[in-house]
């Protein structure tokens, strides 16, 4: 029998039972390199080689040779990774030309990479990101727009886009994102996908290009939540051993969510649902002080942006531009009181997570962004479903809901900082459920 294509687990398991996993391996990356660049931009990857990606089978091939019952935790899986880390011999483009110009060709591979390939992955190439990470559509004047396999009139989201659309068109059956404000559980939300960020401080930015150091963390996007322990370890351990699972969660109430969406508003009491049935209990909480959330993470945001990006403003386009300029001009007083009020946020989120241990939430409030629409506002309007919990430094779990084969509205599932484990524990639970009901 074939392995499943969107489940890691079940591929693990059947490459343990195939009477020629390298075989199996080298098949896989194959089609997974036929598949890339299918969407309508062809622009999933913006540095790829096939040549490249057939040695990494080959080698993970090598890695089989002994028990294939210890080979590396992701021995051939084919991963893509975001072009904001570097991968030996590749250029790093941050999503843009100057960049790609300026420094050339990484001499080493990042941390990640390094920590990817001696899993055994295959990593299928660097995608696409919305530029310098910056942003939240998965818009790029210069490598051009990232829109869905499948629905050529809508933008993935970002800043992790060829992240989503490698897992969408199945040139990936995972893809390292980043998220910094939303750039994972939007663009997992958007697409159907799941996705899951880690806490802030997990994994080591090493060869990775930074956005704001004190939000950006790194994460995963993929199909099966039962995959989700298997891949978070990628940063850190995620065995949660004999921890109770969290038995609680809040749920924000309706004064939050009045401009979301009906799809989302029914997919978000569909995963009430699911939880409830899993045993736990919920509870609405109002999050009224979330409002001032922005006030504090935009401005935080855009000065530690300037502060790596200075003297190059005018290279970037002009949205991006703007906001760099405006972060270089606040001074440090503004700053220092900025990170006092980041600080009394975080210490109120750690509350509320020890009192409630899960909290539930869309992770944008629409299913949609059209491509080519006017999304001015749009960023806004998403930050201020991600932002919260990117203060906090917290980890999320996206869980994707679709409706007739489109998606249908993810959810943020979230924990108590360096709660992973847990987190990643009951995420799987859910999934294994949803999978039982679908055999």
């Amino acid at each position: 029998m074939a392995p499943r294509e969107d489940s890691i687990c079940a591929w693990r398991t059947a490459l343990v039972s195939a009477a020629n996993p390298c075989a199996t391996v080298l098949t896989s990356t194959t089609k997974s390199l036929a598949r890339a660049n299918s969407n309508v931009g062809h622009n999933t990857y913006l540095w790829r080689n096939e040549a490249w990606t057939l040695h990494q089978a080959r080698r993970a091939c090598a890695m089989l040779t002994g028990s294939k019952d210890s080979a590396p935790i992701l021995c051939g899986v084919p991963v893509s990774l975001k072009d904001c880390f570097d991968l030996a011999g590749s250029p790093t483009t941050c999503g843009t030309i100057f960049y790609r110009d300026l420094f050339g060709k990484a001499r080493r591979d990042s941390w990640l990479a390094e920590r990817l390939r001696a899993s055994g992955a295959i990593i299928t190439g660097k995608t696409h990101l919305h530029p310098l990470a910056y942003g939240i559509t998965g818009e790029n004047p210069e490598f051009g727009d990232c829109l869905q396999t499948g629905d050529a009139g809508a933008l993935t989201g970002g800043s992790s886009s060829g992240a989503a659309a490698s897992v969408m068109e199945g040139s990936a059956m995972a893809a390292i994102g980043t998220d910094t404000g939303g750039s994972i559980r939007v663009p997992a939300a958007l697409c159907g996908l799941a996705g899951y960020r880690a806490s802030l401080g997990r994994g080591d930015w090493r060869g990775g290009s930074h956005l704001a150091q004190s939000f950006d963390t790194m994460g995963w996007l993929f199909c099966d939540l039962e995959d989700g322990p298997l891949l978070g370890s990628i940063f850190g351990p995620t065995d949660a051993g004999s921890a109770p699972l969290p038995r609680t969660f809040a749920v924000v109430d309706d004064a939050f969510l009045h401009d979301c969406e009906p799809a989302v508003l029914a997919s978000l009491r569909e995963s009430q649902r699911e939880l409830e049935a899993l045993g736990l209990t919920a509870t609405t909480v109002s999050v009224e002080w979330w409002s001032k959330s922005m006030e504090i993470f935009a401005p935080i945001q855009a000065s530690e942006a300037a502060y790596i990006h200075m003297g190059r403003f005018e290279h970037f386009e002009q949205s991006i531009c703007q906001r760099l300029e405006w972060g270089a001009s606040l001074d440090r007083k503004m700053i220092a009181v900025l990170r006092r009020r980041h600080s009394a946020f975080r210490k109120r989120m750690n509350t509320l997570l020890a009192e409630h241990q899960l909290l539930l939430m869309p992770a944008a409030p629409v299913v949609r962004l059209a491509a080519g629409a006017d999304h001015s506002e749009t960023r806004a309007r998403l930050l201020r479903y991600t932002s919260p919990v990117s203060l906090a430094g917290m980890p999320a779990v996206t869980i994707p809901f679709l409706a007739d084969g489109k998606p249908a509205g993810g959810m943020q599932l979230i924990a108590a900082h360096n709660d992973d484990a847990r987190l990643l524990a009951l995420a799987a639970k859910l999934g294994a459920a949803r999978n039982a009901k679908n055999v």
